[in-house]
C-alpha cells in the first residue's frame, strides 16, 4: 500500500538563495591578500569573530580616529563596464584620506561586501582591490563582513562599505586652530572625479549620448571614457604622514562631496576665509568635458567635484617650497592655489576666483 504523504525533502540555506560554500571560498580566496596587508599591531586578523589590534608602544597619549564611507554610484559604472578591480581601493582612499586630515596613521580596515548572489570570482576581485588600497595607505585589512541577501539586489549586483581606523598622538593632532592670515593653501592633485558626483556623472554621460568604451580623445594616454572615469581615488597617506614630520602642518582637508567650497571651511577657524585661484593649477580635461556636456556652471563644478585637487594643505607661507619639493619627491603634483585671510562680513569661507 502506498504513502499518501510521501515524505518533502527538506529546504536547505543553498535552496534559500545562500550559498554557505561560496562564502568559504572566498574567506580562502581573500587571505593572501589580507596576509600581504599586516602590522605588527594585529595580533588576529580575518577568521576570528573580532580582530585584535594593539596600539603601539611608540604613542604616549593615543587618540583613535574612525572614519566610514562607500563608493556610491560609481559602482553602477563598475556594472556596466564589468570592471571591478579598482573600486576596493576607491573604498578604502574615502576613509583614510579623511582621517589622515586630523593626522591619524589608519591602523585597519574592515570592509562590508553585500550582494544577492554571491560571485566569489567577482567578490575576490573587489577584495583583492581593497587590499592594494590597505597596501597603498599601510593600514591592515583584519577582516570584514560579506552578506549574501536573496532578493535585495539585482543579479550581478553589489555594494560596498567600510571603515578605517587610525591613531595620532594627542598633542599632534591637526585641528587647524592655528591656521592665521597670510597662511598659505597647497593643493595636491586628484586621480580623477575620485568616488564623488557620479550621479551626476552618469546624468550627463546618458545626456551626451557618449560611448563609454570609446576612447577619450583629450586623455593623453587614450583611454576610453569609461577607464577615465573609473580611475581609483588617489590615496595620500604615506606622503603626507611624511610631510607633516617635515613641516607644521595646520590644517588639511579631503576634498570629497561638497567640493573645494564645502571641504575647506571645514577646517578654518571663524573669520578667516580661503581664496583660491583658478588659474593656479590644471583642471584635468575630464571635468571640462563634464561641464561642457551638462553645460554646469563653475559654481556648480566646485561644489560637487573636486576639479583636480584630491586633498588640500595649509601652512606657513616659508613653508610652501619646502612642502612642494617634498611632494614632487613623492612623485604628487601639487601647486599653491591660494592663501588665507581675514574675511569680510558675509563672505563664503571658500572664494574660488
Amino acid at each position: 500500500m502506498s504513502n499518501p504523504n510521501p515524505p518533502v525533502a527538506g529546504l536547505s540555506y543553498r535552496d534559500a538563495g545562500v550559498d554557505i560554500e561560496a562564502g568559504d571560498a572566498l574567506v580562502e580566496r581573500i587571505k593572501p591578500f589580507a596576509r600581504r596587508t599586516m602590522r605588527p599591531e594585529v595580533l588576529e586578523g580575518i577568521g576570528g569573530f573580532g580582530a585584535l589590534v594593539e596600539i603601539g608602544k611608540r604613542f604616549r597619549e593615543p587618540v583613535l580616529v574612525s572614519g566610514t564611507d562607500g563608493v556610491g554610484t560609481k559602482l553602477r559604472l563598475a556594472f556596466e563596464l564589468g570592471g571591478h578591480a579598482t573600486v576596493g581601493i576607491d573604498l578604502v582612499a574615502m576613509s583614510v584620506n579623511d582621517i589622515l586630515v586630523q593626522g591619524a596613521e589608519p591602523l585597519f580596515f574592515l570592509d562590508y561586501f553585500a550582494c544577492g548572489r554571491l560571485d566569489v570570482d567577482t567578490a575576490a576581485t573587489v577584495v583583492q582591490g581593497i587590499a592594494l588600497g590597505c597596501e597603498q595607505a599601510g593600514c591592515a585589512l583584519i577582516g570584514g563582513e560579506t552578506a549574501e541577501m536573496p532578493d535585495m539586489y539585482p543579479a550581478g549586483e553589489y555594494d560596498l562599505a567600510g571603515f578605517a581606523v587610525g591613531v595620532v598622538e594627542k598633542s599632534r593632532i591637526i585641528t587647524g586652530r592655528t591656521i592665521a592670515a597670510g597662511d598659505r593653501v597647497i593643493g595636491i592633485a586628484s586621480s580623477g572625479p575620485h568616488s564623488n558626483g557620479y550621479s551626476l556623472i552618469r546624468r550627463i554621460v546618458a545626456q551626451a549620448g557618449a560611448d563609454l568604451a570609446a576612447p577619450f580623445a583629450p586623455d593623453p594616454a587614450g583611454r576610453s571614457l569609461g577607464a577615465v572615469l573609473m580611475e581609483p581615488t588617489r590615496i595620500y597617506v604615506k606622503p603626507l604622514l611624511a610631510l607633516r614630520e617635515l613641516l607644521d602642518v595646520k590644517g588639511m582637508a579631503h576634498i570629497t562631496g561638497g567640493g573645494l567650497t564645502e571641504n575647506v571651511p571645514r577646517v578654518l577657524p571663524a573669520g578667516l576665509t580661503a581664496e583660491l585661484h583658478r588659474a593656479a593649477w590644471p583642471r584635468p580635461p575630464v571635468f571640462d568635458w563634464l561641464q561642457a556636456q551638462g553645460q554646469v556652471d563653475e559654481a556648480e563644478m566646485h561644489r560637487v567635484f573636486n576639479c583636480g585637487i584630491g586633498m588640500v594643505v595649509v601652512l606657513a607661507a616659508a613653508d610652501v617650497p619646502a612642502a612642494l619639493a617634498h611632494l614632487a619627491a613623492h612623485h604628487l603634483p601639487a601647486w599653491e592655489i591660494g592663501g588665507i585671510r581675514a574675511s569680510a562680513p558675509g563672505e563664503a569661507p571658500t572664494v574660488v576666483q
